[in-house]
């Protein structure tokens, strides 16, 4: 039996109508990618423009964490109030507006920029959630674990957006033009493209029938306060947050590591980041039959192994080839630890906006925690000695992955909340 098939399915829809919302999904995740990898891509750029150091380098890159998580813990009772297809177009629009900021204001100074990263990470936080939030809905309507391979969607759009950055850098496209032409993009496509989103409440909203489920359908707000006092909703959020932290430290310093560590240029920094996202792609795509066949726990624990052989082979490597080799070892390690976890925080139709919430804004604490901690220490011992600290809580996410096993009958849901009301 596979992952997807834990919770009971929402009521039937259509087959097209489903395959629809699917394509739908797949290009919120694109487009949140590619959004994302585009500024990415440019750190280097305008770190260099800047004049910034490691550490203030950090700081700046806290903005867009900051935005996010302020974004995360109302974005259970937007997407509540207003649905997933809504929530992210609109936010969609405003992490354009955001883009559309840093590519004018990173001319003026650092102070623009912090103000277009903050908007870039409020409309990235409550888009991600939203659109998590569709991929767990249209996973319980096919039926099989597709959560991933969404994910892996994302990280297509985010191998296109480095491709495309260091492109960029190659032809020597400014920031400002590169930037402007991105959020264009997002603000006109995104918005059409999740017009075929499935509702997130199929007929009974309510179905254990349970005093609790029934005052998330009255109350958002309540819903987001009692997810947070769930043991196993916690657990999870832990666990993502150590695969958030590895994932974003690849982000954003694989690049300056590169540049700074191995002495490589602007290009080939560019082409590491690249070559870290195509290995998250590749086993986000083909993941799912891992999953099928050996279940979350033993697939994310195995993929913590790798990637802190992936980490330790990028930072003590005495050629720049090794280090590449690494890198795709690192990106594949980071794959499946996010998806999964919102899989697993949405294994329950009725409390999936509130819990996707709860464990997103705890994974995206590594965004908001991992450039400065980073950056201050790559003051004293190198970034890219730096980037071993990632391995600390891989070993932790090792310890607690019991918590993202499948939720089996609706008696596990009535259990959680029982402890949950003492």
């Amino acid at each position: 039996m596979t992952d997807a098939s834990a919770s009971p399915p929402d009521a039937a829809l259509p087959l097209q109508r489903v395959a629809a919302a699917t394509r739908g999904t797949y290009l919120a995740f694109i487009g949140a990618g590619f959004a994302f990898a585009s500024w990415a891509a440019r750190i280097p750029q305008v770190r260099d423009r800047l004049h910034l150091s490691a550490a203030e380098l950090g700081l700046v890159l806290l903005a867009i964490a900051g935005g996010s998580l302020v974004a995360l813990p109302l974005a259970g009772v937007i997407v509540h109030r207003y649905n997933s297809r809504r929530t992210v177009a609109v936010m969609s629009l405003l992490l354009a507006v955001g883009l559309t900021i840093v590519a004018i204001g990173y001319l003026t100074g650092v102070v623009v920029v912090l103000i277009g990263l903050f908007l870039v990470g409020f409309g990235n936080g409550a888009w991600d959630v939203a659109m998590n939030v569709q991929g767990a809905i249209v996973e319980r309507h096919r039926r099989r674990a597709i959560m991933p391979r969404f994910h892996a969607g994302f990280s297509i759009g985010t191998v296109a957006g480095a491709l495309l950055g260091a492109l960029m850098v190659a032809v020597h496209i400014s920031v400002t033009i590169h930037l402007l032409a991105v959020a264009a993009l997002i603000a006109a496509a995104v918005p059409v493209a999740v017009k075929d989103f499935v509702p997130d409440t199929e007929g009974d909203p309510t179905p254990s029938g349970s005093p609790l489920e029934h005052s998330d359908a009255v109350s958002g707000r309540l819903t987001g306060l009692i997810r947070w006092r769930e043991p196993r909703t916690l657990l999870i959020g832990v666990v993502v947050l150590a695969f958030a932290f590895t994932e974003g430290s690849g982000n954003d310093w694989i690049g300056v590591a590169l540049i700074d560590g191995y002495g490589a240029s602007a290009a080939i920094g560019s082409l590491g980041f690249a070559a870290f996202l195509a290995a998250m792609t590749a086993v986000r795509w083909f993941g799912t039959g891992l999953l099928d066949r050996y279940g979350r726990v033993a697939v994310l624990r195995g993929l913590a192994v790798v990637a802190i052989v992936g980490l330790g082979l990028f930072v003590f490597s005495p050629f720049t080839p090794l280090a590449f080799v690494g890198a795709l070892l690192w990106g594949a390690g980071a794959s499946l630890g996010f998806p999964v976890g919102m899989s697993a925080a949405a294994d329950d139709p009725a409390a999936a906006a509130g819990r996707v919430s709860v464990v997103a804004s705890i994974g995206y604490c590594a965004f908001l925690g991992g450039p400065p901690l980073i950056g201050f220490l790559g003051i004293r011992i190198t970034v890219l000695h730096a980037l071993l600290s990632v391995a600390v809580l891989l070993a932790v996410a090792m310890l607690l992955a019991d918590a993202l096993r499948p939720l089996r009958s609706g008696a596990d849901h009535a259990d959680s909340d029982r402890r949950v009301r003492r």
